[in-house]
């Protein structure tokens, strides 16, 4: 087995080893540890140090999508030699089933799954079942139902060079599997033949598949080819191939849950015929009825996962299958910016079952739809094996239960926490200009934070007035054009950024120096402790970093965020000066600023191998392409989205001439 071993320039520094040895240390004896680390002390490096002491698989959850890539591609940097996978909810859009009785209005459930991140939960649902030194960065889409591991594995197809397994026989598993025949349209989740060669495109492989030759009942070679230059990789001498789906129901047990389908729908119906609720009775059985017969005629229905319960073999009231039942008993979990995530994983049950309860009570679902769902809190604690918590402000739930708290206040570059000034809300806006004005003039950037959208447009457009570059972010923007504009402004096109929210966890913007809070006396939550101490960690990337808060009064929540900071600014000075360091600035270049999904090997097109496709192939090998492109283009990767693009030209050129 591979063993973790993290591959950097980089040595522990400052508050580092302590850490990580305590931490580390702690793992033979403690459930659940916290790492209080300040902004841009390292603690993606610690945690990195810790999975290479722990051995053990891990688990790295986080409260967002774009922060767990994020992770991904810094572990992925620190691992290039194991396995670093990304898990996130496969959804591009999302609107959930849904019934408001004041208006008598049923919104069906609408989605539309992004296949790219698909194949990134089954390559790394596929690695958990196949190797140990596997790393997962995960959303909180972690917690909720998903196929069970066992099924998973068991209905997976293992193949090996002088195997006799009949090729028929071969077809007949990958049907069972979810795969489908296809000898034109090949991509993943899909397979072909040709004679007595069989080519199998696995579902978690991007472009590559693997080709089969056999020799007649005996398996006589297995090579894994490029399938856009048909360049040979390698040549396994066994391989794996995992079902093309999650849910893997034999037809037996598909046959056992129908029937109990059928038995729970007669009493739900009799129940509100005995309440007299005769629409809600004709309504569910017209419904279950149709899905029923879908789920006959072609295995699926929409919405099926409401009924997953019964094709699982699980209890009323039984906890789903997640993510973390792919894991083997003994992995670590990471639960990074934990004093967002954990109330994010507390709250996530009683949203679902709310809006469920409704589509119950008034017949569009049997109760069995509660029970696809995500884990309640304290089911996610039972399937946690060792949990240590990462944040800069631990929430109540971290400093009650961690058996012991390392600290890491001390940035290898020796800088401090931001200094802190308070001015008072009268002509705050053209004393944010000057402030701002001799930023600019020093070459760096700023930040502004206020309450509202429509303030931070309105701002924005006074600021552009005064011929300052500025941008507004905020819940309104687009992802990709959000992360976009954070990128313009280390380029310089942008010199201030004006938000609301989004400018706390997961920003790395060396280039600011200054943080302006408007109305920072408004206590709530964008102005509590937490969100203050946050805001403040941006400023603390350069040497000069400043904070002026805007307000009139003197909240409990400010002075326990300027104590927080004055406390570590002093012992940040008081390390410095035994060891003689003078802060510096980070300098990072800005294309590692990318956030990353997976990195992914460079194709170099080969025009030879392309003129002997088909049309119809050269089709299907544009529409992967642009699947890729589109996704690179999403998470930053725009020279590996150009570089698609351009290849996509060539091959229409070669196209038109055929």
């Amino acid at each position: 087995m591979p063993k973790f071993k993290v591959q950097s320039s980089f040595k522990p520094t400052g508050d580092q080893p302590q850490a990580i040895l305590k931490l580390s240390q702690g793992l033979n004896k403690h459930k659940y540890q916290t790492l209080l680390g300040v902004t841009g002390s390292g603690k993606t490096f610690a945690m990195a140090k810790i999975i290479e002491q722990a051995q053990k698989p891990t688990l790295v959850i986080s409260h967002n999508k774009t922060l767990a890539a994020q992770l991904a591609s810094e572990f992925k940097k620190f691992f290039p030699q194991n396995e670093v996978h990304y898990f996130v909810s496969y959804y591009d859009y999302y609107q959930p089933e849904a019934y408001i009785p004041q208006t008598d209005t049923y919104i069906d459930k609408d989605s539309a799954i992004n296949e790219e991140i698909d194949r990134l939960r089954h390559a790394a649902t596929s690695a958990l079942l196949s190797q140990q030194d596997v790393i997962i960065c995960a959303s909180v889409s972690c917690i909720y139902n998903l196929g069970p591991a066992e099924e998973y594995q068991r209905y997976s197809i293992p193949l090996k060079i002088k195997e006799k397994r009949g090729r028929d026989q071969l077809l007949r598993d990958l049907i069972e599997i979810q795969y489908q025949r296809n000898d034109i349209a090949f991509n993943r989740g899909t397979f072909r033949v040709r004679g007595d060669t069989v080519e199998i495109f696995p579902i978690y492989s991007d472009n590559k598949f693997y080709r089969l030759e056999f020799f007649g009942d005996q398996i006589e070679k297995i090579t894994w080819i490029n399938y856009i230059t048909g360049e040979v990789l390698e040549a396994p001498r066994e391989i794996r191939i995992f079902p093309g789906t999650h849910y893997i129901a034999p037809l037996k047990r598909q046959q056992g849950g129908i029937e109990k389908i059928k038995k729970d729908l007669k009493k739900r119906v009799a129940q509100f015929k005995t309440q007299n609720k005769l629409v809600e009775a004709q309504r569910l059985e017209q419904k279950t009825k149709y899905d029923l017969e879908m789920i006959k005629e072609t295995g699926y229905c929409k919405g099926i996962e409401n009924y997953s319960r019964y094709f699982d073999n699980r209890n009323t009231g039984d906890a789903p299958n997640t993510l973390m039942e792919y894991f083997p008993q003994d992995f670590l979990t990471f639960i990074d910016e934990s004093h967002m995530t954990i109330p994010q994983v507390r709250g996530m049950y009683f949203g679902d079952q709310s809006r469920k309860q409704t589509l119950i009570d008034y017949g569009f679902r049997l109760p069995s739809a509660l029970d696809n769902r995500p884990l309640k809190f304290d089911e996610f604690e039972q399937r946690i094996n060792q949990a240590i918590f990462v944040s800069a402000t631990p929430g109540p739930f971290e400093l009650e239960y961690s058996e012991q708290i390392a600290q890491q206040l001390v940035r290898p570059t020796g800088l401090l926490d931001p200094t802190i000034e308070i001015k008072p809300t009268q002509n705050q806006v053209p004393d944010l200009i000057k402030n701002i004005k001799q930023t600019v003039k020093k070459g760096q950037r700023a930040l502004v934070t206020t309450l509202t959208k429509q303030l931070a447009e309105q701002l924005t457009e006074y600021l552009i007035e005064q011929e300052i570059k500025v941008q507004y972010l905020h819940s309104d923007i687009d992802t990709l054009d959000r992360i976009e504009i954070l990128r313009d402004l280390r380029l310089g096109k942008y010199d201030v950024i004006v938000g609301i929210n989004l400018l706390r966890e997961g920003l790395d913007l060396p280039e600011v120096s200054l943080i302006a809070i408007l109305d920072a006396d408004k206590e709530g939550f964008l102005r509590s402790e937490t969100a203050l101490v946050q805001t403040i960690g941006r400023a603390a990337r350069h040497r000069e970093g400043h904070v002026i808060m805007y307000a009139d009064t003197l909240t409990s929540s400010m002075k326990r965020a300027i104590s927080v900071t004055q406390r570590r600014r002093k012992y940040q000075e008081a390390y410095n000066k035994r060891h003689g360091i003078t802060p510096k600035s980070i300098k990072k270049a800005i294309s590692e600023d990318y956030i990353k999904a997976e990195r992914k090997p460079k194709n170099k097109l080969d025009l030879k191998a392309i003129e002997k496709r088909s049309k119809q192939e050269l089709l299907e090998i544009i529409k992967n392409m642009q699947n890729q492109m589109e996704i690179h283009a999403q998470n930053l990767e725009f020279e590996e989205a150009a570089e698609l693009r351009d290849q996509i030209d060539e091959i229409r050129n070669k196209l038109s001439k055929i």
